[in-house]
């Protein structure tokens, strides 16, 4: 790795606060390690509110030099597909404008990032000094029921697709709907996860409904993984996590769950907040096209109730939950930073905070070894694997 980006990536500076602040040996394991981070929506960000991440921007939680301070070397780049255009159609033309997107990043500043079609790309990208920016869609929308676009968007440089979002699509029903229409995957759905896995594209399992989630499990050749999820016993009800039978049969698949740093996926504290805040809304009833109004609504009930932030602390035992369950083997980073807005937690503010993570891991007593598992290697073997399959099913 470039020399010189190590030492950039060594020296830590600037966080919070200077209370519990990452030692040298945290600093290193970030800064001389594979560190994949799984889900990162920098796409829809610039392209609601265009800023050059290749430099120091004024908001978001992701730009280059964070990104550095940080020891993020690989960032999948979401292409996030509202729930919406699966009715009003378009998805596909903004799935391909936002990838557009993230082939400019690199334009812009390819001694800075590089795309990666593939786990020996990430590799590679380490070992150059670049930060990797492979990709994966959030929501199966654009696929639009065929697979000829599914491989489309595979020769554009997508490399997980999330099989639904917040609504039932045309592939599967979402955690967040209660209309149950497939009752997990749909015929279409049901092609599409072997076909994913002939491509080599991971099957990922975010935001679908419990049904959808062991079909695919059942279907899939190739090891699933969760790109941003957590866990269900800290948030009981929250159907959007997994619970820990889900864990255990995503673990016997070979699978991941990269964990979401969210306070409402993290904390029933912060769940319960989030009920309370639609409830006093609905009360209000407030057009939803009315965002002056919404604003103001926001201002109001956030100043007399304030947001109850997870901790570092409550992300950790999420993670220690999984390797007390299924083993250090089945757990990885997938942050939804710039996702999820102003809920992150106090000590896991942008990307320049995955030292803090590190920090509080080697704090709990897990060796180095562990700790790269977690910050990268565990996905990485999932990649390849799916990688492998594809070549296998190819040669067959």
């Amino acid at each position: 790795m470039n020399k010189t980006l190590v030492c950039l990536l060594v020296s830590v500076s600037g966080f919070a606060s200077a209370a519990n602040q990452p030692g040298e040996q945290a600093n290193k394991l970030a800064a001389q390690n594979i560190l994949i981070d799984t889900h990162i929506d920098v796409p829809y960000r610039v392209n609601n509110h265009w800023e050059d991440v290749t430099k120091a921007t004024e908001s978001g939680d992701f730009d280059y030099p964070r990104a550095v301070k940080g020891g993020l070397n690989s960032a999948f780049m979401s292409i996030y597909i509202p729930a919406s255009y699966e009715q009003t159609g378009g998805g596909d033309a903004l799935a391909d404008k936002l990838i557009d997107s993230v082939e400019a990043i690199v334009g812009r500043a390819p001694e800075k990032f590089t795309l990666a079609y593939s786990s020996s790309d990430a590799e590679r990208a380490f070992v150059e000094g670049k930060i990797a920016l492979p990709m994966g869609m959030e929501n199966g929308t654009p696929v639009e029921g065929s697979l000829e676009k599914l491989a489309h968007f595979y020769d554009r440089g997508i490399r997980y697709i999330t099989l639904a979002h917040s609504m039932s699509n045309h592939i599967a029903d979402s955690s967040y709907d209660l209309r149950r229409q497939w009752h997990g995957l749909s015929p279409f759905g049901k092609e599409l996860v072997p076909e994913m896995n002939r491509l080599g594209i991971m099957v990922d399992i975010s935001h679908v409904s419990d049904d959808a989630f062991y079909q695919a499990v059942e279907i899939s050749k190739a090891p699933v993984i969760a790109s941003h999820s957590s866990l269900r016993s800290f948030t009981p009800g929250f159907e959007r996590n997994m619970d820990d039978n889900m864990i255990k049969a995503l673990a016997k698949n070979g699978g991941v769950i990269q964990i979401n740093f969210g306070s409402s996926f993290i904390s029933d504290v912060a769940q319960q907040w989030g009920k309370k805040r639609k409830n006093e809304l609905e009360k209000e009833k407030i057009a939803k096209d009315d965002k002056a109004a919404q604003k103001a609504f926001s201002e109001r009930f956030k100043s007399s109730n304030p947001f109850p932030y997870a901790s570092l602390d409550m992300v950790l035992d999420h993670i220690d939950h999984v390797k007390n369950l299924v083993g250090i083997d089945y757990v990885g980073i997938g942050s939804d930073f710039d996702g999820v807005g102003d809920s992150l937690p106090r000590d896991l503010k942008d990307v320049s905070y995955y030292p803090w993570l590190v920090q509080g891991l080697l704090d709990r007593g897990y060796s180095e070894m562990d700790i790269k598992k977690i910050m990268g290697l565990n996905l990485l073997r999932v990649w390849k694997q799916v990688e492998q399959v594809s070549a296998s099913m190819n040669k067959a």
